[in-house]
């Protein structure tokens, strides 16, 4: 037998012809210094600077630094499983739509923006004649020098605007057993699979002239290339106390198949509209390291979501009937049972105030207005999760200086969102307004999440709690001079939450993606300015026709114009904002065009939620004020203080109890 290894004889060579010695094959040696995004894709790279023509062409981050995800075997194959994601969304919109870019600007974008040689302000620079009462404070003008532009830059209609939420697809396996006689006999199981990818628009659409490649990836990585100034993204900046998050995407709860209908519509249609902000943020958390994981092992929490899926599926299909309000109330009913068998039995107590505030800020996403279904007021729930939060030690874990937390505690800062704003509609003080105000002193651990979780900066939101104190103690008896200057120190502790901050722009870097930190500057300016307006309320003699109060007003509007609108915009997140500024908008005043026409804008999820809560009770203040000043003897230019309709009296008349934010 012949040897495995024999060498075959090389045939002869024609005669007369030299046979040249053989070459060694040419090896292409790998560039040492080429980006590390095309060595994890293993391509070729030119070594483009700032960016190679590959990371350019997809959109994608471009570093030719050693990222961090390099050294993490895990990290690497999530950064590549994203990038295989943005090129097939990017094949799937080449392959679905011709987009034929317009040769001029599109309706409405063509205007300059104001230069330096250009400049104007029609708004008045100085300093106000304050409140226009007797006590000659001044409350309206920022601390700093930087004032608010007056120009009113044309919105990109809402198709234009780029969706807030990552692409991603969510596989819910949902399990049914059918029993002959208490024998089990079939048993069924049904994954269905959800994708937020959005189709592409239609061939002939005029877009802006931004590129579209870049549509996503700066939602997922900050593009430092773009702007020196954004900020890296910390995915993991909370604790959701749910242990490590999940990869696979995929929920595995056992229903019948009317509540797995329900499940369905949660994840498709509901989930996405929860944290809007907080998505911007930090993409993909909320659904993979919160919520899914809680359906999965809480009850409560399950319950919850499908009585919130069945408000919000009963609202947006506008039906009525008993099926459909049975399933509300059946659900909502297994919520709060649960949650008194687990307070009674003392335990799992991250369960329960995960449900229950769930139960509280979920209503503020769903439902309509008029929704008459028996329910229980949302601040008895936050009753029940202060004394979670006060048995889970959350207020000093928070505010502790020695042990700084390296995560913040996701329930602890929705807790703070919901008290901070929740007891502005009761007029009170907020629970752990003392955990607050240490907070904001602290010059170590200043930090609660407030900016991350809803947009607005934590030192702000801790001043508004502080005047919802103000207000309290003025409920009480506080004498009016007393009040007066603790308006003048709050005010003065308002405009040094301004030092340093650029005018207000739209936040979109250049190739059209959203800005998180530009968003976040935007809501923080909308949310100081509604806090100024709040905050003068309180002072003796006010009334909203005051010069004073018409200049902010005028400045919120201004504010509001450059934070994204339509159905994928941020107003359904800024509910108390409008809430305040619109109840001392006077007749004839931009700021309420400015709303009925965001209402338009977001079109039938206007009607939804607390945002069509504040529309309803805004037109009623509205109509209650206007009559009173068409009826009154005093003339609208009289110097006679006129009465001030609180929208919280309107709110008490009509029998609302809402939580706003």
């Amino acid at each position: 037998m012949a040897s495995a290894t024999s060498t075959k004889t090389k045939p002869a060579s024609k005669a007369g012809a030299t046979v040249p010695p053989k070459q060694k094959t040419q090896m292409h040696r790998r560039s040492r210094t080429g980006c590390y995004t095309c060595r994890l894709r293993r391509k070729k790279c030119d070594e483009g600077n700032p960016t190679c023509t590959a990371c350019k062409h997809l959109g994608l981050q471009c570093e030719y630094k050693r990222p961090m995800w390099w050294s993490n075997n895990d990290a690497r194959r999530k950064h590549k499983d994203d990038i295989k994601m943005i090129i097939k969304r990017k094949k799937l919109s080449e392959k679905s739509s011709t987009v034929h870019h317009s040769v001029n600007s599109p309706p409405g974008l063509s205007h300059s923006l104001p230069t330096s040689a250009t400049f104007s302000d029609p708004l008045d620079r100085t300093r106000s004649a304050s409140i226009d009462s007797h006590f000659g404070f001044n409350f309206n003008s920022p601390q700093s020098a930087h004032e608010f532009t007056p120009f009113a830059t044309p919105q990109l209609p809402h198709e234009f605007m780029f969706s807030p939420y990552s692409p991603y697809e969510i596989d819910v396996k949902t399990e049914r057993q059918m029993f002959v006689n208490d024998i089990p006999t079939l048993r069924e199981s049904t994954t269905s699979t959800f994708s937020t990818y959005q189709t592409p628009p239609p061939p002939g659409t005029v877009l802006p002239s931004f590129p579209l490649e870049g549509e996503w990836t700066e939602q997922v990585y900050s593009e430092r290339r773009e702007s020196l100034t954004e900020e890296t993204l910390n995915v993991n900046f909370f604790d959701f106390s749910h242990g490590p998050s999940m990869n696979s995407r995929q929920v595995a709860i056992e229903l019948d198949e009317g509540d797995q209908r329900l499940l369905e519509h949660f994840i498709q249609f509901v989930l996405p509209t929860i944290f809007p902000i907080l998505e911007s943020n930090q993409h993909g958390s909320v659904s993979s390291d919160l919520i899914l994981p809680a359906l999965q092992s809480n009850k409560g929490y399950l319950h919850c979501c499908l009585s919130i899926a069945a408000q919000h599926y009963k609202a947006t299909m506008g039906l009525q009937g008993e099926e459909i309000d049975g399933d509300i109330m059946r659900h909502r009913y297994a919520t709060i049972s649960s949650l008194c068998d687990a307070l009674n039995m003392d335990e799992n107590h991250q369960e329960i105030l995960e449900a229950a505030l769930g139960l509280i800020f979920f209503q503020c996403c769903v439902g309509r207005f008029d929704d008459s279904l028996p329910d229980i007021p949302w601040h008895q729930h936050f009753q029940a999760a202060i004394s979670l939060v006060q048995k889970l030690d959350l207020p000093r874990l928070v505010s502790d200086p020695n042990a700084p937390l390296t995560q913040a505690p996701f329930n602890m800062t929705l807790t703070a969102w919901i008290d901070i704003l929740g007891a502005t509609m009761q007029g009170r003080a907020p629970a752990f307004a003392h955990t607050y105000r240490e907070k904001h002193l602290s010059p170590t651990n200043p930090s609660l999440g407030l900016r991350e979780l809803m947009g607005c900066e934590d030192r702000v939101m801790y001043l508004i709690s502080e005047i919802a104190c103000l207000e309290a103690l003025k409920k009480d008896g506080m004498d009016d001079i007393t009040l007066c200057q603790h308006v003048h120190v709050l005010g003065d502790q308002i405009g040094l939450t301004e030092m340093g901050e650029g005018t207000p722009i739209l936040p979109f870097n250049s190739n059209g993606s959203l800005s998180p930190k530009q968003l976040s500057k935007n809501i923080t300016a909308a949310f100081r300015l509604a806090a100024r307006i709040y905050l003068c309320s309180l002072v003796p003699g006010f009334y909203p026709a005051q010069a004073s109060c018409i200049g902010l007003a005028e400045k919120l509007t201004t504010v509001l114009q450059q934070i994204p609108s339509g159905p994928t915009g941020f107003d359904r997140s800024l509910a108390w904002v409008y809430l305040v500024g619109g109840s001392v908008s006077i007749p004839g005043s931009s700021f309420r065009g400015f709303f009925e026409d965001r209402i338009a804008q977001l079109d039938d999820l206007a009607n939804f939620g607390s945002f069509g809560r504040v529309a309803c009770l805004l037109r009623e203040v509205w109509l209650q004020a206007d009559h009173q000043q068409a009826t009154s003897p005093h003339s609208a230019t009289s110097e006679a203080p006129q009465q001030y309709i609180h929208w919280r009296d309107v709110m008490q008349m009509k029998g609302w109890d809402y939580l706003l934010i």
